[in-house]
């Protein structure tokens, strides 16, 4: 994995963040994944999940974010890309979990607007321990679309839960506009880049956890 600049190594050792690099591999009768972060990279990854609209929107997700992110899936994708999709968000939230350890050191809000020609969304993160989710704003039938011939447009909201709820993050996800379902689909998934980039940085005015209740 990438490693940090020797002003980072500093900071990062003083603050306790470590090195912030988690792997994890999960099996089920449906699927198997394997997925693998540093938070403190460069946005490069190594994306393979056999459906290859996911594979794009998982690239952008780590290029934006500057998570690197080295990710395989093989699964049932014979009856859907259903539970392929899914598996790998959830394995994704476990894996940012373990990475961020006891959150102390970071900026825990993020936020991002981000356009795609004439789609626009908005997301809100914090790296809270409570997951929730909030999304609105998709337009009626965006749901139903086909993108590059295997992802529907459903499977957005899926992979947003997934990773909220398993990694303990409080989401919010507003489409604010759009047309085209593969501009919507993707203007989503770079603004939780860009809002997860702000959030778990490093903080350099606070070095403790950053809650009034001393723990996330």
């Amino acid at each position: 994995m990438t490693a940090t600049s020797e002003t980072e190594e500093k900071y990062l050792s003083s603050t306790g963040l470590g090195p912030r690099v988690a792997r994890l591999e999960r099996t089920t009768s449906e699927s198997s994944v394997s997925v693998e972060i540093n938070l403190d990279g460069t946005g490069k990854s190594e994306i393979d999940t056999s459906v290859p609209f996911y594979d794009h929107m998982l690239t952008a997700l780590a290029k934006h974010s500057l998570i690197d992110m080295k990710i395989k899936c093989s699964g049932d994708t014979h009856i859907d890309v259903h539970h392929t999709v899914e598996d790998t968000g959830i394995v994704i939230g476990e894996v940012l979990r373990q990475a961020l350890g006891d959150k102390a050191g970071i900026r825990r809000f993020g936020t991002a607007t981000v356009p795609l020609d004439e789609a626009i969304a908005n997301c809100v993160v914090d790296i809270s321990g409570r997951p929730y989710l909030v999304h609105s704003g998709e337009p009626e039938g965006f749901e139903f679309h086909l993108i590059g011939g295997h992802f529907t447009g459903s499977m957005v909201r899926h992979v947003l839960e997934a990773i909220a709820y398993h990694a303990g993050i409080c989401l919010h996800m507003t489409v604010l506009g759009g047309r085209d379902p593969h501009h919507i689909a993707e203007a989503q998934f770079k603004a939780l880049a860009r809002a997860l980039r702000e959030a778990v940085e490093p903080d350099p005015r606070h070095r403790g956890i950053p809650s009034t209740k001393g723990a996330l």
